[in-house]
């Protein structure tokens, strides 16, 4: 696809008229999109690798990672650990608002609150305004401010003592949320773990959470993260992959991988199960029944299925941030 809308087109045209039977890919939504109506017009299926649910339906299956998903199975749990008002932290981008509206959707159902939502320019390069508006630091900091100088002008023992206590801090009370929902990862997840302690949001008092973003080696790194939860795809049977992959090609396995491998195995496997006329090539019947086999499918993300709406529905695991060893 070359990356673009336009070599998608041309790609599917060259697929489609050598008699593709099941079209893997493409990556990116909008190149999804724009291949939908001419695989539908020939009748062919397309299993794409984007995790955008707009694009899926009518014969297009997602196989991405539901960002929608992530944040149901993190907040779930968070829920049943007692957190019950959140934040949220998120790119200003559809990526975002996914995450957003997912968050909205699994507290209205139990009856928690959001009660900070933060959106940021996923260009900028200076995060501190963001995070300071998020522990809304400027407040608590001027509190603190009038209480050492209500308690300096009382010149008196208990407000000497009281003085003293308040030297190593930075601000007076708490911020209002009892958990996090970071909705990014990468350089910009480490920049924004850095300066939640600098602006006063404790991460032992505060549950940090996170998305499939947060599926990557080194997490633990960032000392702000130890201990944060979030949920993704079971690493048991993609390990071997990776250990695989990098003994074959001595590099590591890009995350989507795994994504490709899955989509091609189950293509394999279909194939397999079809009857080919003898003496012809004939197009093999990737038929919705089959696709949508209530059972699912073992990937080396873990158990999968389809939806007759062209969703992917994953048995998502819960992680729990650790230290990193080296």
């Amino acid at each position: 696809t070359r990356g673009t809308e336009r070599g998608a087109l041309d790609a599917v045209a060259v697929a489609i008229g050598n008699d593709a039977s099941l079209i893997l890919g493409p990556l990116f939504a909008g190149s999804v999109a724009a291949i939908a109506p001419a695989a539908r017009a020939a009748g062919v299926k397309v299993i794409a690798f984007s995790n955008d649910e707009k694009v899926a339906g009518d014969g297009v299956f997602t196989m991405g990672f539901l960002p929608r998903e992530q944040v149901r199975r993190v907040i779930n749990y968070a829920l049943v650990q007692g957190r019950r008002r959140f934040a949220v932290l998120a790119p200003n981008n559809d990526y975002g608002y996914t995450i957003v509206n997912a968050l909205s959707e699994v507290v209205d159902e139990n009856g928690a609150d959001i009660v900070k939502q933060v959106f940021y320019d996923p260009q900028v390069s200076d995060l501190g305004p963001v995070i300071k508006s998020l522990a809304n630091y400027d407040e608590r900091r001027q509190a603190l401010l009038d209480e050492r100088r209500l308690l300096a002008a009382r010149d008196d023992d208990a407000a000497k003592l009281a003085l003293k206590k308040l030297e190593n801090f930075e601000t007076k009370g708490e911020v209002s949320f009892e958990a996090l929902l970071i909705a990014d990862g990468g350089k910009t997840l480490q920049s924004i773990a850095a300066l939640l302690p600098y602006y006063d949001v404790d991460p032992k008092k505060i549950k940090m959470l996170g998305t499939g973003h947060w599926d990557l080696p080194g997490i633990g790194s960032e000392p702000a993260l130890i201990g944060g939860w979030f949920a993704a795809p079971s690493a048991g049977g993609r390990r071997e992959f990776e250990d695989q992959y990098k003994s074959i090609f001595g590099a590591t396995a890009p995350r989507l991988a795994t994504l490709a491998y899955d989509a091609a195995a189950l293509a394999a496997v279909f194939a397999q199960t079809n009857q080919k006329p003898t003496n012809q090539i004939s197009r093999f019947n990737y038929n919705l029944a089959t696709l949508v086999a209530p059972q699912g499918f073992k990937g080396l993300d873990g158990i999968f299925r389809f939806t007759d709406t062209g969703f992917v529905e994953r048995a998502l695991s819960l992680f729990q941030v650790g230290e990193r060893k080296n």
